[in-house]
C-alpha cells in the first residue's frame, strides 16, 4: 500500500528484591517489592534506586534501544518504560530485547522482574500498550490538521479494522491464561472493542489528534505480549480496515468498559478467545492460514507442501 509503519511499545513491569533461588524457596509467594507504596511518577522512589535506573538506561542504549521515559507506576516496585518508536519490525526487535535484557540487568542487581499481565489480583496489571502510525513520503498520514477531530480518513479506516476484528484476534494479543486476569473493571484494562480520544477506558486511545504525533495507542495488550505477533496483528487489522474503506463506530466519550450495541465485549478467557480465533476467516485472510505440514514432517524437515510454515 506504500505505507511505512512506525510502532513502539510501553511496558509496565514489577521489580522484586528476590533472586532466582529465593523465588523458588518462597514458591513465588510473599515476594518483597523493590520499594513500597502505590504512588506513580515518584521521583523519590526512582532516585532511591538511581544506580538501577542508570544501569537500565545505559544498558539499553548499548543495545540501541532508545528509552524515551522510565518512571515509577502505581503499585509497589512497578515501573513503566516507553521505548522510542521505530519501523515496525525494528520496534518488535527492541521490545523483545528489552524484556530479555531487563531480566539480566535485574539479576545483576540481585533483583527479579516480571512482565506478567497480572501477577497479583490485589494490584494493578502490567500493560504493554502499542503505539502506531502510518507514514508516506515523510508525513504521518494519520494527522489531519484541517479535520474537526484531527483524524484523517485513513486513520478512521485503520481504527475501524482494528475495532471490528478485536474480539476474534484477542488470542493473538493476549496469549496466556494470566493475560485475562488483567481484564477486570476499574483498572483501565479495556473490556470492550472500543475507541476514543484520550480515553483510557477504551481499547484504542487516539493521542495527539491533529498534530504530527497523531497515533493509535492499542491498550488491549499487556506486558506479556509476543511483540512480533501482537504488532503484526495490529498492523494487519488496521490495513484490513483501510482496504475495505471501513468506518469505525462512534468514539466513546465516557466509560467504555460496559458493552452494548456499540461496544462489543472482549473475550474474558483464553478458551473463549481461542474459539473466536479458530472460527475467524478474516484472521486467515490477513495473517495466513496454518501450515499443512504435519508434526512428523516438521520433525524430519521434509514436506511436499508449498505453504509457509
Amino acid at each position: 500500500m506504500g505505507f511505512s509503519a512506525k510502532f513502539s511499545v510501553e511496558f509496565e513491569f514489577f521489580l522484586f528484591r528476590e533472586t532466582p533461588a529465593s523465588l523458588h524457596e518462597k514458591g513465588f509467594r510473599k515476594l518483597e517489592s523493590l520499594s513500597p507504596g502505590m504512588f506513580g511518577y515518584s521521583w523519590v522512589r526512582e532516585g532511591q534506586n538511581g544506580e538501577l535506573m542508570r544501569s537500565i538506561l545505559d544498558g539499553m542504549r548499548a543495545f540501541d534501544i532508545e528509552i524515551e521515559a522510565l518512571h515509577t507506576e502505581t503499585g509497589p516496585g512497578v515501573y513503566e518504560v516507553a521505548i522510542r518508536y521505530d519501523e515496525c519490525l525494528r520496534a518488535a526487535d527492541k521490545a523483545a530485547l528489552f524484556k530479555t535484557a531487563m531480566k539480566q540487568i535485574a539479576f545483576d542487581h540481585d533483583l527479579s522482574v516480571t512482565f506478567m499481565a497480572k501477577w497479583n489480583a490485589d494490584l494493578p496489571g502490567s500493560s504493554g500498550h502499542i503505539h502506531q502510525s502510518l507514514w508516506q513520503n515523510g508525513k504521518n498520514v494519520f494527522a489531519a490538521p484541517g479535520d474537526p477531530n484531527g483524524l484523517s480518513k485513513l486513520m478512521r479506516n485503520y481504527i475501524a479494522g482494528q475495532v471490528e476484528l478485536m474480539p476474534e484476534l484477542t488470542a493473538l494479543y493476549s496469549p496466556t491464561i494470566n493475560s485475562y486476569k488483567r481484564y477486570v473493571p476499574g483498572v483501565w484494562a479495556p473490556l470492550t472493542a472500543s475507541w476514543g480520544f484520550e480515553n483510557r477506558t477504551c481499547a484504542i486511545r487516539v493521542i495527539g489528534a491533529g498534530d504530527e504525533a497523531t497515533r493509535v495507542e492499542y491498550r488491549q495488550t499487556a506486558a506479556d505480549i509476543n511483540p512480533y505477533i501482537a504488532m503484526a496483528t495490529c498492523l494487519a487489522a488496521g490495513l484490513y480496515g483501510i482496504s475495505r474503506d471501513a468506518s469505525p463506530p462512534p468514539p466513546a466519550s465516557g466509560d467504555a468498559s460496559t458493552s452494548g450495541e456499540v461496544h462489543r465485549p472482549l473475550p474474558r478467557t483464553l478458551a473463549d478467545a481461542n474459539k473466536l480465533l479458530a472460527a475467524s476467516t478474516v484472521a486467515r485472510e490477513i495473517l495466513g492460514a496454518p501450515s499443512s505440514i504435519t508434526t512428523s514432517e516438521a520433525a524430519t524437515g521434509k514436506s511436499g507442501s508449498t505453504s509457509e510454515p
